[in-house]
């Protein structure tokens, strides 16, 4: 695992917010060097998720109709939530919910890399945290993808980490919350 102290997010990007009703949704993007297939193995397969991802999975989020246990990892106190994979289109877009609250993810290839989009609802108190995290995870999943895996950063963990606190006041002012 390579020094995880040299890390360092690089600033506030690829994120919006929508407002539908009282329904808020957070969109994230990002650009990986590394073919939709390749991502597409790291979003589903459970031993990758535990490597970058803010939840555990006891089975594949590969296939539709499958019910897989996700286990939020650092909360105060076990948080699971029992899902169905309600879209896996390989290695294209991936629906399922996580703690009631909906999942999408999109692969789209762009030259030999991926453009990677994360949809998902959140409480507009979280917009800004959440926005902070998913950075931070989608951070680690180039890392692992690339190699140089650095290990998960994620929970209270996260939040203690300097570059989180940093990310959570761009963000915030980023999205005017």
């Amino acid at each position: 695992m390579t020094d995880r102290m040299q890390y360092a997010p690089g600033p506030a990007s690829g994120a919006q917010v929508r407002k539908d009703g009282e329904k808020w949704t957070l969109i994230l993007v990002r650009e990986l060097r590394h073919s939709p297939e390749k991502v597409w193995q790291a979003l589903t397969d459970p031993a990758q998720l535990r490597e970058w991802a803010p939840f555990d999975a006891d089975g594949s989020l590969g296939t539709v109709e499958t019910r897989v246990k996700l286990i939020t990892v650092g909360a105060p106190t076990p948080h699971v939530t029992e899902t169905t994979v309600t879209r896996a289109d390989p290695p294209k877009v991936l629906e399922y919910k996580w703690g009631g609250f909906d999942m999408r993810w999109q692969l789209e290839a762009v030259g030999s890399g991926t453009r990677l989009t994360l949809w998902t609802n959140i409480d507009r108190r979280f917009i800004s945290m959440g926005a902070a995290g998913w950075h931070i995870c989608f951070d680690v999943l180039d890392h692992l993808l690339s190699g140089t895996p650095i290990g998960r950063i994620v929970g209270p963990e996260a939040m203690k980490f300097g570059g989180w606190q940093r990310l959570n006041a761009e963000y915030s002012k980023q999205f005017g919350l």
